[in-house]
């Protein structure tokens, strides 16, 4: 079993007797039915659809004073809390970034469970193992409670590549992608059965009319990996954007119509002169273009 200490994640507390509805009415996943037990996985969107922030939502026991706790991209901490007391009005919630006091453990590759500070298993897939936010010098400490080697965050990177899970701000641009353009709707993100949140009805016609045609992706290469944010080609046509890589795996935004049409003609897609191959990963539901590879 292995432990990252994830440096660019932080955590912000939504707390108070209106955290539960409030939250409820503004992110994409569904907070009334939420427990301790299992946390889950959502963005704020802005009203076109577009994702601000994506992030796990996790709330503490109640004998620990309770509250809603958000596993978030550090980076992105404070403007979620200026969004969120935008939208705050006369909601009875406090809404504080905790970020220089508490980061976020990543633990996988084994079956143990977390046993101090607030845990919880990564609700986008089993395979991601659990999390858990704590003091930051607490890490090394609470990596060997649970048997598990820490390791470098580059290591989790290369799980989660592995397992073909976007990661926004390097496979998909923040503030520029819908959630389904990131996988959201395949992996817990998006609850298409919650009533009204912000860009509900923009991701909700996407859903139903099945309109996305741009999806993050992973790809196969050898060799040298192609770069982040170099052009995905075929021919002389784009078809995407490269995103990050580990290990002759890496993840593409990627317009499949776009792909589906070169496969077909047999043309190789290249980034940075590197070729790439599509990959269907097994959590995938929707249609990959004939001529991609299945995980191995």
């Amino acid at each position: 079993m292995q432990a990252a200490y994830l440096v660019d994640r932080g955590v912000v507390k939504v707390a108070g007797d209106d955290a539960r509805t409030f939250l409820n009415g503004l992110i994409s996943t569904d907070t009334l039915n939420l427990t301790p037990e299992a946390a889950r996985f959502g963005a704020l969107l802005t009203p076109q659809g577009k994702i601000i922030a994506d992030f796990i939502v996790a709330e503490a026991q109640a004998k620990d004073g309770g509250g809603f706790f958000l596993d978030i991209p550090r980076a992105l901490a404070k403007t979620i809390v200026g969004k969120f007391n935008m939208y705050k009005l006369r909601a009875r919630v406090i809404i504080e970034d905790l970020s220089e006091t508490l980061g976020v453990l990543a633990v996988w590759g084994g079956a143990a469970t977390p046993a101090a500070g607030l845990g919880y298993s990564d609700p986008r897939l089993p395979g991601l193992g659990f999390r858990v936010m704590l003091p930051p010098h607490r890490a090394t400490e609470v990596a060997a409670g649970l048997g598990a080697t820490l390791v470098d965050a580059a290591d989790y990177e290369a799980h989660r590549i592995g397992l073909g899970i976007p990661r926004g701000g390097v496979d998909f641009a923040y503030g520029d992608a819908f959630p389904h353009e990131s996988d959201m709707d395949q992996l817990g993100g998006v609850d298409f059965a919650k009533g009204c949140y912000v860009g509900q009805e923009v991701v909700s016609r996407m859903e139903h009319r099945g309109s996305a045609r741009t999806r993050t992706v992973p790809v196969r290469y050898e060799g040298e990996a192609p770069a982040a944010g170099v052009a995905v080609v075929a021919g002389e046509r784009e078809v995407g954007t490269m995103g990050s890589t580990a290990a002759g795996l890496g993840l593409a935004l990627l317009r499949l119509d776009r792909v589906a049409d070169a496969l077909s003609r047999g043309q190789t897609l290249t980034a940075g002169g590197i070729a790439v191959r599509p990959v269907k990963p097994d959590w995938a539901r929707f249609a990959f273009p004939d001529g991609s590879e299945a995980a191995k």
